[in-house]
């Protein structure tokens, strides 16, 4: 190439290399906003999150395994200027096998929960503040896999983001209302603490949280202990997410769950 053509080709190539630059850099920057947004709640992203847990039981259910796709869609929708509504829910798809009782062998769908966060645009003195109902729908397709019950009550969350952590409390209370007479009445209190860190040049993020659940009729604990790591990727236009984890069982009811389980997740996302 002569001189005074490489003089002309330079800046072009300057100007090329810099656009592709600025792109990776945006690129990286969403990924940077969306697994920030992954680690709200309540955040207005539209997602789908397929989390399998897999657990064995112990006492008299030694042996027995069971396992849980819950289909978790997040559906945000703009009130106004200033407040998110965020629609949570929870569709469970459960497998138990090995159980010493035959008819608790079953395979199908349980009990939904559906959670309806209403949310300020606006921080509130740093945190991200939300609350609102929570139901219950008596959807199990067999009788061992749900309660047979509608249910209520209200649920909040509390979060707050500084730099790469994510550090909050989620909470609710479902009380039966109305189903089955011969099924018994529900009273539960759900506490999940949780704290994220994402690292930002690789946009993996390593959680841990629990998932405190207490039987107010039964009074027993229900006390998960859950660590993942979890990394955002692309195949063509979708956005995903894949998370892996453990999760100990600090403490569980009678013939429940024990030791050690698993979890994996798979979340599509659909940034606007």
């Amino acid at each position: 190439m002569k001189k005074c053509e490489l003089k002309r080709f330079l800046p072009v190539l300057m100007a090329t290399i810099g656009v592709s630059a600025m792109a990776q850099e945006a690129g990286t920057d969403q990924a940077a906003e969306l697994a920030k947004k992954l680690a709200n709640p309540v955040a207005a992203l539209i997602s789908v999150p397929l989390q399998y847990n897999y657990d064995e039981l112990g006492g008299a259910n030694d042996g027995a395994s069971k396992s849980v796709l819950n289909i978790q869609p997040v559906t945000p929708f703009s009130l106004s200027e200033d407040w998110n509504l965020i629609v949570r829910t929870i569709l469970p798809v459960i497998d138990q096998q090995d159980f010493p009782a035959e008819a608790m062998n079953e395979s199908g769908l349980g009990d939904i929960v559906q959670s309806f966060f209403f949310s300020p645009k606006a921080q509130v003195g740093g945190w991200i503040l939300a609350a609102g109902p929570v139901g219950l729908y008596p959807t199990a397709s067999e009788d061992v896999l749900g309660g047979e019950k509608w249910g209520a009550g209200p649920t909040a969350l509390a979060l707050k983001q500084h730099g790469p952590w994510t550090a909050g409390f989620l909470g609710n209370h479902i009380w039966s209302m109305a189903g089955e007479d011969d099924r018994a009445d529900l009273s539960v209190t759900l506490l999940q603490p949780f704290l994220s860190y994402i690292f930002q040049k690789t946009k993996t993020t390593i959680a841990v949280n629990t998932e405190s659940t207490y039987d107010w009729e039964g009074e027993t604990w229900s006390v998960p202990v859950n660590a993942t790591i979890a990394q955002m990727f692309k195949i063509g236009p979708q956005i995903m997410q894949l998370q892996l984890g453990a999760r100990y069982w600090a403490e569980s009811p009678d013939n429940g769950p024990e030791g050690w389980g698993a979890r994996a997740q798979l979340t599509f996302l659909f940034p606007k």
